[in-house]
């Protein structure tokens, strides 16, 4: 929970129900957004009884940053949103800062009744000017009876305090192994760049168990963490724990970014196994060794689902950036979550141990409108898949295309031998000169995303980039999955092991889309567009 320097915590005048619901052509289709104001962090995912909760950071009265309060929205399925009234505001001494959700089976915090076990809220009270203890940071409690509608604060806030001005961020999960059965704490002393541990058999006693870091990535702020374990291939022999760091500054593309290690947790240690430099950094000549979950601009804060079913692994992450969320060009509403992502670990030929995202897909199912197109050669040039005026395929590709509708949204999966052309990749929500480019380099094996041209881009210094990856051929193949929606791509890279994120604010009409080589002995293997 970065705190923009401008920033002023004040008390939330009116509710957000009160407020009238805006939207414009930015606002996403697949993507969460509060109907109105101020959006940043998500904080306390968990599912419970067939429905998952999204808590986030939220201003009820604005769309700029300030009155911290928590956001609430519900999902059946991760992808069809309802917004649900403030779950916890701000008053005139805390602002409610990130934190976590658990569920409580037991009622080992005593806040349930018999047969109405609680769920329960550890979030970081920022206190105000207005408080004894104004300017500093520390983890409270907060806890509802009837599943996240209604939320009561607990008397005895604030339940871990270390008298720090930036303490903040707990993540709360179950631990159950070796060293025993309590709740543990992952939380971050931000400025100094370290996660510090903590367990409690209530929620509410917390004793200190260790601390991880600084290491890797330290160019800013190290903020809401998240520790779980993976499986890794699906082994439950071969299991790592994997820990989660965001940071503001310091991020891999500029701005924000999110890191994680992989290592082993025995209830009281976290220990890495992919720590590539130990302590601060002096600058940022190692940052393509770290392992990122994101290497776009736009994927931060990201933290996973407590209780998903089966025993999934799923994150969220605030797609923005703080360079620059304060300004992009949207009207009564203020950013946007990324669709939720399967996150698993696999192992590389190499031996080495990463994470694979997989989307959430809002585009499965008979119902989808598709475009399709078998192997056969790319030659050099741009051959249109959808052309923005009549929404059909383009020229180039005789009678295998089935036409679509223009819409903003589409899930594009392609895979490319690029051979020796120079580069391929795809043309994004195209129209007069706007583009977004996905392009990939034979020479370099890079991956890269261009949003230069890709509409309003003048709301900012910082915006126009372009966001790359090393990405290695696969059997002389590049596999890609591309989520567009009305401000955002979403780029998986060969089954998920590199993702490039990025907003982007084209006009409404730029919805063509194309294949594109540079160069000769390039070869198209599949390429399947859909649409709702």
């Amino acid at each position: 929970m970065n705190v923009p320097a401008s920033a002023v915590v004040s008390a939330v005048p009116e509710s957000a129900a009160s407020l009238p619901l805006s939207s414009d052509l930015f606002r996403p289709e697949w993507h969460y957004s509060a109907g109105k104001n101020w959006l940043n962090d998500p904080n306390g995912l968990i599912h419970l009884n067939g429905t998952y909760h999204l808590f986030y950071q939220h201003n009820p009265s604005g769309d700029a940053w300030g009155n911290m309060s928590w956001g609430h929205a519900t999902s059946p399925d991760l992808l069809h949103w309802e917004e649900q009234p403030v779950a916890i505001p701000c008053d005139g001494n805390e602002a409610i800062f990130s934190g976590s959700v658990v569920f409580d089976p037991d009622n080992t915090s005593g806040f349930g009744t018999p047969g109405t076990p609680p769920l329960v809220a550890v979030y970081t009270s920022a206190y105000t000017d207005a408080s004894p203890v104004r300017g500093r940071q520390a983890q409270s409690l907060a806890f509802s009876l009837d599943q996240g509608q209604t939320w009561t604060k607990y008397a005895g806030n604030p339940v871990l305090d270390r008298a720090s001005a930036n303490f903040r961020d707990p993540k709360v999960f179950r631990y159950d192994g070796p060293a025993g059965s309590y709740w543990v704490m992952a939380a971050v002393e931000a400025t100094d760049c370290v996660v510090v541990l903590y367990r409690s058999a209530d929620l509410k006693d917390w004793e200190y168990l260790s601390s991880f870091g600084p290491a890797n990535a330290t160019g800013g702020d190290w903020e809401c963490p998240d520790l779980f374990p993976l499986a890794v291939d699906g082994r439950p022999a071969d299991t790592k724990w994997v820990l989660v760091v965001n940071l503001n500054p310091g991020g891999i593309a500029g701005g924000s970014g999110a890191q994680y290690f992989t290592g082993t947790f025995d209830g009281v240690h976290f220990r890495s196994e992919t720590t590539v430099t130990e302590g601060l950094q002096p600058d940022g000549s190692r940052m393509p060794d770290y392992a990122w979950l994101d290497r776009g601009r736009d994927y931060y804060a990201a933290v996973s689902f407590n209780d998903a079913p089966g025993g999934r692994r799923i994150t969220i992450g605030w797609m923005n950036n703080w360079d620059y969320a304060g300004k992009t060009p949207t009207k009564g509403w203020r950013g946007a979550m990324s669709l939720a992502r399967e996150v698993t670990l696999t192992r590389l030929p190499s031996g080495g141990v990463v994470l694979r995202q997989a989307a959430i897909d809002p585009f499965g199912g008979p119902d989808a409108r598709r475009i399709s197109l078998g192997s056969r050669e790319l030659h050099p040039g741009t051959v249109d898949l959808v052309t923005p005026e009549s929404g059909a395929a383009g020229g180039g590709l005789g009678g295998a295309a089935v036409g679509a509708a223009p819409s903003a949204a589409a899930r594009i999966d392609v895979a490319i031998e690029p051979g020796t052309a120079a580069k391929v990749g795809l043309l994004l929500r195209t129209g007069g000169a706007e583009r977004t480019v996905l392009a990939y380099d034979t020479a370099t094996s890079r991956l890269s995303l261009d949003r230069r041209e890709s509409g309003a881009v003048e709301f900012h210094e910082n915006f126009a980039s372009v966001e790359h990856v090393h990405v290695p051929l696969d059997g002389g193949r590049l596999r890609l999955q591309v989520y567009l929606d009305a401000c955002s791509v979403e780029v998986f890279a060969q089954d998920g092991l590199a993702v490039l994120t990025d907003l982007v604010f084209p006009a409404e009409s730029s919805t063509g889309m194309a294949l594109f080589a540079e160069g000769h002995g390039a070869r198209v293997r599949m390429l399947d567009i859909r649409r709702r």
